[in-house]
């Protein structure tokens, strides 16, 4: 019998961290989540690279071993969300009840907008401005069907990501937040949560009309000032449930965070990177503010992904620090026999990764 007509496990780790977050921004508590939706951008090399692939040429993991992937995350129990493709989230979260009896909450990617269209040979949809485009549904990515043909009782999905990628035009901008808006009417009657992405611009000097030079003197101040304008005429039942937005640096992240307590920043991983760009990461976002951390690709091309995520939650929880958790876990990976990416030395940098699917 599918999961769908099994009762929804309400207590997660996810809903609990969240309601001491609120009540008290200054505590420990640190959520993670696994961004285990590749398959709405990156087609045939989403589930990532086979050992020795070449990332134009794979060989790539297959879906079936993506999806092993994401079983082996969730038995862990260490990430406190774990986002997916509707049809990713139907086959584990519906059909096989993965999440019935865990601590991870199953989250859909509830639009792909067409920054994200990232098809090998495609050039021009990530310099091209976004524009608001949704694959499913509502009613689809909570029951695998459309709205009244869902089986009865309650289901295993309630939350979704929607996202925003905002270009400084007028017009663009309009056409984007309408759609989020009728999003937000539609998960309020329908009870559905979500938590809100909001990209840096994908096109600014590339817009059509428009001179190239014209462009925001501070993209970090643009991009937080759009998310306190964009919720201020948001009330309360249909807010997002926290934030998933690149980290805006030290100062804007501290200000943004202490605007409204109410509303939970988290950031995005962006691209792979070494592993002290993932781990350092989060020590950074949450010393200055950031309660949330949504990683994709930095756990996907990791060696060894449970290792990976375990010592990202030590980082996270304050346990340990960054620099220490990427030597740890050349340990595990030397302890498992597996050969790391790279040396340790060179695993210990820092480096500006992208913060954007095309980057």
């Amino acid at each position: 019998m599918p999961a769908s007509s099994s009762a929804v496990v309400r207590e997660k780790s996810l809903d609990a961290k969240l309601a001491r977050i609120v009540a008290d921004p200054s505590c420990n508590d640190f959520i993670l989540a696994d961004a285990k939706d590749p398959d709405m951008a990156f087609g045939l090399a989403a589930p990532g690279l086979k050992a020795g692939g070449d990332p134009k040429r794979g060989p790539y993991r297959t879906l079936a071993e993506f999806h092993d992937a994401i079983r082996e995350i969730v038995s862990e129990g260490l990430v406190d969300i774990m986002l997916m493709s509707a049809s990713t989230s139907e086959k584990l979260a519906i059909d096989e009840g993965l999440f019935r009896d865990s601590p991870v909450t199953p989250a859909v990617r509830m639009n792909d907008t067409s920054d994200i269209w990232l098809a090998t040979g495609s050039g021009g949809y990530t310099k091209e401005p976004a524009l608001p485009f949704a694959t499913t549904t509502i009613h689809q990515a909570r029951s695998g069907h459309v709205a009244g043909c869902e089986p009865a009782g309650p289901h295993p999905v309630d939350l979704g990501l929607f996202s925003v990628t905002l270009n400084d035009d007028a017009l663009l901008d309009r056409a984007m937040l309408e759609a989020y808006r009728s999003f937000r009417v539609e998960a309020e009657q329908e009870g559905f949560r979500h938590f809100l992405e909001v990209f840096f611009p994908n096109a600014l000097g590339r817009i059509p009309g428009k001179d190239p030079a014209a462009r925001p003197a501070d993209i970090a101040r643009f991009l937080a000032d759009h998310v306190v304008r964009m919720l201020a005429g948001v009330p309360k039942a249909g807010r997002p449930v926290f934030l998933k937005i690149p980290y805006l640096g030290p100062e804007v992240t501290e200000m943004l965070a202490a605007y409204d307590p109410t509303v939970v920043v988290g950031i995005l991983g962006g691209g792979a990177g070494t592993t002290h760009d993932a781990f350092g990461l989060v020590a950074d976002a949450k010393a200055h503010g950031a309660r949330v951390a949504l990683f994709g690709r930095k756990i996907n091309a990791a060696e060894h992904q449970p290792s990976f995520v375990r010592l990202l939650r030590e980082v996270a929880d304050g346990n340990l620090a960054a620099d220490e958790a990427v030597k740890a876990y050349h340990g595990e990976l030397a302890t498992r026999g597996l050969t790391p990416h790279r040396s340790l030395e060179d695993d210990l940098a820092r480096s500006d990764t992208a913060s954007a699917y095309g980057g």
